[in-house]
């Protein structure tokens, strides 16, 4: 009976292992660099994704004309629901493991049953490192009168996915790749 405590204790401790690698990715940087290309003029894409980009509470913080740069700063929060969940998951985690744990050493009395306060640690912590000032960088490659118009955009995958769904029709832009299958 004893060696199926110690089974559930270690598949118990690799669940405790996975929700600490779902927070890291959960708060993670998604930061991606994409060139789009379309044949409208550059100002014309420039003056419609500033807009959107404002529409969306976006702010624009200026740029480099020389280096023909557009750079808006906003602010991301935290999804509430998620740091719930997650504070939910791992207090039910951290009650399993304390159960696991007041199996097999029962001389233990109680205690291990307190690893569940843990769990809204959980929650802040995704709230600390999820919320953060992200910014969206346009940058013009080329604007030929009589070719395409290319352009760098770095900005969270989000957005960029949020970019490909509402503009892409409207201003003809086209990417290497799909927007929503850039790289993370």
């Amino acid at each position: 009976m004893q060696s199926s405590y110690y089974s559930t204790l270690i598949l118990t401790l690799l669940l405790a292992i996975g929700l600490a690698f779902f927070l890291r990715a959960a708060s993670k940087d998604r930061t991606t660099v994409v060139e789009i290309s379309s044949p409208l003029p550059a100002i014309d894409i420039l003056n419609g994704i500033s807009s959107w980009l404002e529409g969306r509470g976006w702010m624009a913080k200026g740029g480099n004309a020389d280096k023909k740069l557009l750079i808006f700063k906003g602010n991301v929060m935290a999804s509430p629901y998620l740091a719930v969940f997650l504070s939910l998951l791992c207090s039910l985690g951290g009650a399993c493991l304390g159960l696991v744990i007041c199996q097999l050493y029962s001389y233990e009395d109680w205690w291990p049953l307190l690893l569940s306060i843990i769990g809204p640690f959980a929650g802040l912590f995704y709230r600390s490192k999820a919320a953060r000032s992200e910014s969206f960088e346009i940058r013009l490659i080329s604007s030929d009168s009589n070719s395409q118009s290319i352009l760098r955009i770095r900005a969270h995958r989000d957005e960029l996915i949020a970019l490909d769904k509402e503009l892409s029709k409207d201003f003809k832009l086209f990417s290497d790749a799909s927007l929503t299958s850039s790289p993370i």
